[in-house]
């Protein structure tokens, strides 16, 4: 069992691949545990494949993808806010709307390229075992920013999330606010593109935060659970991927899911426990 541990770690793109796989789960589960309680599931998805017509213009400019998928993601995040704000859509409706636009903007832009492209093909599927060490010095420059400005804005966050009419009543800018987390989403789904692509980056960005909170009631503890899950998971399954010879996404979404059934089924608030105290 610990040869099965180590042998992995003989290689030195398996260690940039734990090491990016703890960073994406961290941030990921960070903001993730906002995302669920701010009911946002579904920006997720849709900030991931607003990134994909960034990630083609780089390709086609022969520049930084990870610089073309921040643009357009962020971008995206900050318009599904001022539109949401701005008019009477609800931002469900909102997202969908350019979801579906950028989306198809970036297929149009990929279907004018000729031949096979496996580079923006491994960002649809997400491929962490081949991430250079440049790549994890941008993800860790990103990761860094994430998290300091959650932490530097914790109480201000909280409050806009549990309680926005009373937070802008205590005089917070909460429209600001919102826009400043739509960015750090943004921001989160760059950093998870060629970890898990962008088909699967809502479930590490959505299922821990879920997974802790069929568990626990408290703010702090659903973080802490949702990154026990998510950095966990992440590590577990880029294992399971080497093991397997399987895709590294897909095995770190699967690892997760299976944690989510076990909690609905078993867990002290929603599963069979609960059923048994009642």
């Amino acid at each position: 069992m610990i040869d099965a541990l180590l042998d992995p770690l003989r290689y030195e793109f398996f260690i940039r691949a734990l090491i990016a796989a703890g960073l994406v789960g961290t941030v990921t589960a960070v903001v993730g545990t906002f995302v669920v309680l701010k009911g946002l599931a579904f920006i997720g998805d849709a900030v991931s494949h607003a990134a994909f017509p960034g990630l083609v213009v780089a390709f086609l400019l022969q520049g930084p993808y990870l610089l073309g998928a921040a643009v357009a993601a962020i971008a995206t995040s900050l318009a599904i806010g001022y539109v949401s704000q701005r008019t009477r859509l609800r931002m469900d409706t909102t997202i969908g709307v350019l979801f579906a636009g950028m989306f198809a903007l970036g297929i149009f832009l990929f279907s004018t390229i000729r031949g096979f492209v496996a580079d923006l093909f491994s960002f649809l599927f997400g491929n962490v075992l081949a991430i250079t060490t440049v790549d994890l010095v941008s993800l860790a420059i990103l990761s860094a920013i994430v998290l300091a400005t959650v932490a530097a804005l914790w109480k201000e966050l909280l409050y806009a999330t549990f309680d926005p009419l009373g937070a802008a009543a205590a005089g917070l800018r909460v429209e600001w606010l919102e826009y400043l987390f739509l960015g750090l989403v943004g921001v989160t789904i760059v950093v998870s593109l060629q970890a898990v692509g962008i088909i699967l980056v809502v479930a590490m960005l959505v299922t821990p935060a879920a997974t802790a909170q069929l568990l626990v009631v408290r703010f702090t503890r659903m973080m802490a659970i949702a990154l026990a899950v998510g950095v966990g998971s992440a590590i577990a399954g880029l294992y399971l991927s080497y093991w397997l010879d399987a895709a590294s996404g897909a095995t770190i979404v699967l690892i997760q899911t299976g944690l989510f059934l076990l909690a609905l089924a078993f867990g002290p608030r929603t599963g069979l426990l609960a059923r048994r105290r009642s």
